[in-house]
C-alpha cells in the first residue's frame, strides 16, 4: 500500500514511541505489556485523532474550504484536535457537541475538551443527545454556504475512509517499530469507538500480512454493532484504496463491549482502577471516556487468562488525558495538607 498516493499534511510527532510497561506486567503476570503512544502526536496535547487528521485537511485544502465542521460529544478529543489544526491552518471551525451523558456540571461543561475548544477559537453549540449529528452538521453547513463559506465537513471522530488511512499507516508504522527491535507482538489492543482507527488498523496489519490481531475495546456500542460499523469501514477504505472490498476477512474484526458499563462517557470502577494503575505505576495517563475503558479491559483480559505468559501485547494510547479535568470527582482521591 502506497499512501503518499494520498494527499497529506505532516503536523504529527511521528513515529509516536512504542514503551514496555514492566511494572504493570509483574504486577499482573502473564503477557508482556507495551504501550503505543499516540498521546504523543504532539497536537493541542496529542491523540490518535491527529493521524486522521493528517488526511483530512490535506483534502480540504485541496478542496478550497475554509471552514471546517465536524461534531462529538461534549468532551470530545476529535473536536479538541480538529479545532487546533484549523487554527494552525487559519481555517474557521465550528464544532457540535453532542450532549450524550446529561452531565452539566462546571467542570464537565466547560472544563477539559472544551476548554481548549474555546482557546483554539472554534465556534461551539450544543445539541441534545440522540440528536442526527450528521444532519445537524449539514444544516450548519448550508447556513454557511448561504454565507458565501466553503465548508468542508468531517464525521465524528474523523472516521471515514480518509480518516482511516492515518491508521493505515500507524500500522505500519507500528510493524516497522517492532521489527526494528526484535521484537514480536502477539496482540494488539485499543479502545474503540467511531470506528476509524481500528478499521484503519485491522486493513494495514492484514494487508501486510503482519499476523497481528487487532483487539478493540468498545466505549459506546454492543459487539455486533460495533463490528459491523468498523468491518464496514474497512471494506469502504479498502474499496478507496483501490483494493477488493472483502480484502479482509470478516472474522478479523473483533470488538469487546463487555467494559462500556452504564454507557458512553459514565465512569466505571473498573476504569477508575485502570486509570490510576498506569499512573501510579507508569507514570501515564489515561482518559476516563477511550483509553481508560480500553486499559480496562485489557486488565481484565490479562486477569482472565485471555494472554498467555509471555505473549507481548501492545495498548495502543488514544490519548485524550486532558479530559480528567471534566472527571475531578471520580476518582476518591486523598486529600492533602
Amino acid at each position: 500500500m502506497h499512501l503518499s498516493r494520498y494527499p497529506r499534511l505532516h503536523f504529527a510527532h511521528l513515529p509516536t514511541p512504542l514503551e514496555p510497561l514492566p511494572r504493570i506486567s509483574a504486577e499482573l503476570g502473564g503477557p508482556n505489556l507495551w504501550i503505543k503512544r499516540d498521546d504523543c502526536t504532539g497536537l493541542s496535547s496529542g491523540g490518535n485523532k491527529t493521524r486522521k487528521l493528517e488526511f483530512l485537511l490535506a483534502d480540504a485544502l485541496e478542496r478550497g474550504a475554509d471552514t471546517i465542521i465536524t461534531q462529538g460529544a461534549t468532551q470530545s478529543n476529535h473536536a479538541r484536535q480538529t479545532c487546533a489544526i484549523a487554527a494552525r491552518l487559519g481555517l474557521e471551525c465550528h464544532i457540535l457537541l453532542e450532549d450524550r451523558t446529561g452531565y452539566h456540571d462546571e467542570a464537565y461543561a466547560h472544563n477539559g475538551n472544551v476548554l481548549l475548544d474555546q482557546l483554539h477559537g472554534a465556534s461551539i453549540s450544543i445539541r441534545p443527545a440522540d440528536s442526527d449529528m450528521n444532519a445537524e452538521m449539514e444544516q450548519l453547513a448550508q447556513q454557511l454556504r448561504d454565507d458565501g463559506k466553503k465548508t468542508y465537513i468531517i464525521p465524528g471522530g474523523g472516521s471515514n475512509e480518509i480518516g482511516a488511512l492515518g491508521y493505515v499507516n500507524a500500522a505500519f508504522e507500528l510493524t516497522h517499530q517492532a521489527n526494528e527491535r526484535s521484537l514480536h507482538i502477539d496482540h494488539l489492543l485499543h479502545a474503540t469507538g467511531s470506528a476509524g482507527t481500528q478499521a484503519g488498523l485491522v486493513l494495514g496489519m492484514e494487508a501486510m500480512h503482519s499476523g497481528i490481531p487487532v483487539y478493540g475495546v468498545s466505549v459506546r456500542a454492543e459487539k455486533q454493532k460495533q463490528e459491523e460499523n468498523v468491518y464496514g469501514l474497512v471494506q469502504r477504505t479498502a474499496a478507496f484504496m483501490g483494493y477488493s472490498p472483502n480484502l479482509v476477512a470478516r472474522e478479523k474484526v473483533v470488538a469487546n463491549s463487555d467494559y462500556v458499563g452504564p454507557g458512553y462517557g459514565l465512569p466505571t470502577d473498573s476504569m477508575v482502577e485502570a486509570v490510576k494503575m498506569l499512573a501510579c505505576y507508569e507514570g501515564i495517563l489515561l482518559d476516563p471516556v477511550y483509553a481508560g475503558k480500553g486499559f480496562a479491559g485489557l486488565i481484565d483480559l490479562v486477569r482472565k487468562g485471555h494472554f498467555k505468559q509471555g505473549e507481548n501485547v501492545v495498548f495502543l494510547h488514544t490519548g485524550g488525558s486532558v479530559s480528567l479535568f471534566a472527571y475531578p470527582n471520580i476518582f476518591d482521591l486523598p486529600g492533602y495538607q
